[in-house]
């Protein structure tokens, strides 16, 4: 197997000059260097074909030697695998130190005329692994394999994964932070990226004082990915923090859009890059629910819920801009950036939810529709994929109730539906097809268009669940399955129509179906 390797972030920016994996405080680094735990007996359980094919390691993909560099049994020729230090905000508090505590960085390669960062997680402890062993469990490790991809292929930024496999070392683990621990499987993922920098690797150093690292980090991150930015002094650093709202911004409103719950909005889980990045106790809206989170550890406040998102992305830009501001100097060049971000969200918000419900020609009137809309799917427990779905059939020429009746399978309770909340739904219909009306586009175009916004499939959580069970009996067709339907989340698939189904009432309270921990 023939990695082109080109290391960047090791190779320009300040590393721990102490080499002993002992848990401890870095201090003027932006890296510790770690060797992998060699695995007891590793097997490779999945391969995403795709992310194989960008890196140039499709054939290699059933190798010993593949097998042995992205389990960490055996480092790369030529490489020095590390763990990066960063802080971060948890749950709204400054946490300090917290870096890779499970997660170690093998090496960039260039492959496809691009970078990729290579990233183990669940390959043992770092100097930033506090109290944990900086292991994972085969279940986390399904659970972010398959999401990983899942999102990639719903258009929805994120990080990839490249492999999946077992270490044949058992891991204790509290499933719920509830006294009650058990062994588990233990299991690695590649992780794949153009870079994993966060949020925290700059507010660590800001926090720290450690201004001269700062700004290397600030440099090199626009560098290699920000190359567009050809300012100078602080308007380079403005112009920067303005790309990197821009494309949170983005992520978070692709996250409405599909109804992904992150479940952890740390901001030493927040790409510098606006990606999606550690699949933690994330959920999916099944009934449509803003207060929603699937956290555990959240569900006393919902400070991450599914509604709570694009705020929780401001307050994390706020978070970096105060980071930042020592390269800058000035906050109002920050704050105009941070105030334009809510004004951005409210337009994009009600442009992405038109496109959703198959409106062109955004006006008030559509703006009340989606008010309403949204008032309606909390009515009664109404699964969200399926009912935009499904509003796709609806025809310029259909009654109201004939629209309604296109969408009734989307209601958990449908003899709920009824009077005051049926009549509601009535008034919503007349005015939805009186606006579909004034529309040029034929109902044939405009289904096909939501169609490209509303997926059909998405990760639910026990779809993931399913794969996770079997796959602990040792059978793995469940995880290759949903791969291949999560590939293609847009289309029909009619031999996969069993996984276009609401949650069933076994998975409500199921744990891992409901709400996960953050060790999930």
């Amino acid at each position: 197997m023939k990695l082109h390797i080109h290391n960047t972030f090791t190779a320009e920016l300040p590393a721990d000059p102490n080499k002993n994996n002992t848990r401890r405080k870095v201090f003027d680094a932006c890296f510790s260097y770690v060797i992998p735990r060699i695995p007891s007996n590793p097997k490779l359980v999945h391969v995403a074909d795709d992310v194989a094919e960008l890196l140039e390691v499709k054939k290699d993909m059933n190798s010993e030697e593949f097998l042995t560099i992205f389990s960490g049994k055996k480092v790369y020729p030529s490489t020095q695998p590390y763990a990066m230090c960063y802080g971060g905000h948890q749950f709204g508090h400054w946490a300090g130190q917290l870096g890779d505590g499970r997660a170690i960085n093998l090496a960039e390669v260039i492959a496809n005329g691009k970078r990729w960062a290579l990233q183990l997680k669940g390959a043992g402890e770092t100097p930033y692994s506090r109290t944990a062993d900086g292991l994972a469990v085969l279940r986390s490790s399904i659970r972010e394999h398959l999401c990983s991809e899942a999102m990639f292929y719903l258009g929805v930024p994120t990080t990839r994964s490249l492999s999946l496999i077992t270490t044949g070392d058992e891991v204790l683990r509290d499933m719920l932070y509830d006294g009650n621990q058990a062994y588990e499987k233990g299991a690695v993922i590649c992780r794949v990226a153009s870079s994993f920098i966060r949020f925290g690797n700059f507010q660590i150093l800001a926090a720290r004082k450690e201004i001269d690292n700062l700004k290397k980090l600030a440099d090199y991150t626009i560098k290699y990915f920000y190359t567009h930015i050809k300012t100078e002094g602080a308007q380079k650093y403005i112009d920067f923090f303005q790309q990197v709202v821009t494309a949170s911004l983005k992520m978070v409103i692709h996250w409405q859009r599909v109804g992904f719950v992150h479940g952890v909005m740390n901001t030493d889980n927040m790409s510098i890059l606006g990606l999606t990045i550690d699949y933690g106790p994330y959920g999916w809206l099944e009934g449509y629910d803003p207060h929603w989170t699937p956290n555990t550890t959240d569900s006393q406040h919902h400070r991450y819920a599914y509604g709570n998102q694009p705020g929780i992305t401001l307050w994390n830009l706020v978070q970096l801009a105060n980071a930042l501001y020592p390269l800058i100097n000035e906050a109002k060049p920050l704050e105009a950036i941070l105030e334009q971000y809510q004004k951005d969200f409210d337009k994009e918000y009600v442009d992405m939810m038109a496109r959703k419900i198959g409106i062109v020609q955004v006006n008030e009137s559509v703006e009340r529709l989606i008010e309403g809309l949204e008032k309606n799917l909390q009515a009664t427990e109404t699964d969200m994929t399926i009912f935009f779905r499904e509003l796709a059939r609806v025809q310029k020429k259909n009654t109201s109730q004939e629209a309604f009746q296109k969408i009734h399978k989307a209601f958990y309770k449908p003899l709920e539906v009824s009077g005051a909340t049926a009549e509601m739904w009535n008034q919503w219909f007349t005015l939805y097809i009186s606006l579909l009306q004034q529309e040029e586009q034929t109902d044939e175009a405009r289904k096909f268009k939501m169609y490209e916004v509303n997926p059909k499939y998405v990760l639910r959580n026990y779809m993931a669940q399913i794969a996770i069970d079997e796959a602990t009996k040792g059978k793995y067709d469940i995880i290759e399955e949903l791969y291949q339907v999560l590939k293609r989340p847009y289309d029909e698939q009619p031999e996969f129509e069993k996984w276009y189904a609401k949650r069933p009432e076994w998975a409500r309270h199921k744990v891992g179906c409901s709400m996960l921990s953050c060790s999930s």
